[in-house]
């Protein structure tokens, strides 16, 4: 690897293995790493990075894999996007910081201001920013408890909302999310997840027997009056890509209107683009109360946000939302580009056409093979479900086995499911065609292996 290698959508779209993996530069930082980090941070690959861009990563020893995970969803409009590496350097050369509740500026209102246009809904509309998915969750459930006067909050099983003390209490996962972390914060209660593949008496009755028992939650158990909000993923992230079946997310928002709850959309995943529209809630018409962003928000910079109607966003009293490095300027500068990058490039629409390839090729995937239960998702966020041949037992060891194939042969991919048996592919919308069906020719063959 030469000393010039640069990242951005100019770096080399190829798939090129140099070295074993990891190679001797990124084993060499992982001694270093163990040396001076604590063991509870992992990473899935054991690589370490040098430059990115378009549809690939490079690591520090020339290594260049086809990326079909951009960063967890954030790298949505590609790694060092154009617009997005123009606006955030010219921010950085004129000021870093200044704390907004200390001396305001101007990118953090241009961003709300997109926001407020972009989100679903005509009605009058606030944003504010924050810096993390989980600070933006936690914030949303603030500005539902300060509008309504109450206390409770209703997840759903598998969902995830982040790693802070309530946001992990929202989350449904035990390992590894909340496992020793306890005592849990109060007043948060789990309704069935509408999860059409492992429903028990059958797709067919999903929506309808888990709005049931959401409800009979709700008002027999908690208490409608009691309840501030239900904070839902679209499609649910870590849980799986979980599509929920369909009618059930309308008929809880429909019912949350009607007593006076907040219905709060988390696409922290899901949002900006990344489902073939600007947020996944669109798909279904849903016109949540609070939409939570972050992720793809900001290009790669720390950056988040919970956008909604102005008579909810202003029921908090001044000073009591904000952070020293909520809604950074370079963070804002940045998320101004992502809105270039997407309506300048087409990507809403380029997300459909790749949801379109990774449908195409996993379905002829599937059908040489037993243990793919299902293939799910929207957009250029899909996912499929491994199970053991004849049941529906989850495959956790297929999964781990098909990620490390992937990873030893030049191909980021990601995992994730409440038992661990879910392949799940978020590549950014500027990798092209040819990437892609090269990366599930990877897939392919680490199936064939099994």
């Amino acid at each position: 690897m030469t000393a010039t290698l640069t990242g951005g959508p100019d770096l080399r779209q190829a798939r090129r293995i140099l070295t074993e993996i990891p190679g001797p530069r990124s084993r060499d930082l992982a001694e270093r790493r163990n040396a001076a980090l604590p063991a509870g941070l992992a990473s899935s690959a054991g690589i370490y990075v040098a430059a990115a861009g378009g549809g690939v990563v490079v690591d520090v020893d020339g290594n260049s894999f086809i990326d079909l995970g951009s960063g967890i969803a954030v790298t949505t409009v590609g790694n060092s996007a154009p617009a997005v590496v123009t606006r955030a350097s010219h921010q950085l050369a004129q000021y870093t910081h200044t704390c907004f509740l200390a001396a305001p500026y101007e990118p953090y209102i241009e961003v709300a201001e997109r926001l407020n246009a972009l989100t679903p809904g005509d009605h009058e509309k606030r944003t504010a920013l924050f810096s993390t998915g989980a600070e933006a969750v936690e914030n949303a459930v603030k500005y539902a408890r300060a509008h309504t006067g109450r206390d409770a909050v209703v997840v759903f099983d598998h969902a995830f909302h982040g790693r802070s003390l309530l946001t992990m209490t929202m989350t449904a996962k035990n390992q590894p999310y909340k496992h020793g972390f306890g005592p849990f914060a109060p007043e948060v209660y789990r309704a069935p997840m509408a999860y059409p593949y492992r429903w028990p008496s059958g797709p067919e009755n999903c929506a309808a027997e888990a709005f049931g028992m959401f409800t009979q939650l709700v008002d027999a158990q908690i208490g409608a009056d009691q309840v501030a909000c239900v904070i839902v993923e679209p499609i649910q992230g870590e849980g799986g890509f979980i599509v929920p079946a369909e009618g059930f997310l309308p008929a809880v928002a429909e019912f949350c209107r009607e007593r006076g709850i907040v219905f709060i959309a988390d696409e922290v995943q899901s949002g900006i683009a990344r489902t073939g529209a600007w947020f996944a809630s669109e798909h279904e018409g849903l016109v949540p109360d609070l939409i939570t962003t972050a992720k793809g928000l900001g290009g790669g910079l720390p950056l988040a946000a919970v956008t909604g109607r102005a008579d909810i966003m202003d029921a908090a009293h001044a000073g009591g939302i904000g952070g020293t490095y909520a809604g950074n300027p370079v963070a804002c500068a940045a998320a101004l580009g992502v809105f270039e990058e997407i309506e300048n490039g087409g990507l809403v629409e380029r997300a459909r056409a790749i949801g379109e390839v990774i449908e195409r090729e996993l379905r002829s995937i599937a059908a040489t093979t037993d243990i793919v239960g299902e293939i799910r998702g929207r957009g250029a966020m899909i996912a499929v479900e491994l199970i053991e041949p004849g049941t529906r037992d989850p495959n956790r060891e297929a999964v781990a086995t098909l990620a490390k194939h992937c990873h030893d042969n030049g191909v980021l991919i990601l995992t994730a499911g409440t038992f661990g048996n879910v392949l799940r592919f978020l590549p950014p919308l500027s990798i092209s065609d040819e990437l892609l069906t090269e990366a599930f020719g990877v897939v392919r063959d680490g199936f064939a292996a099994l």
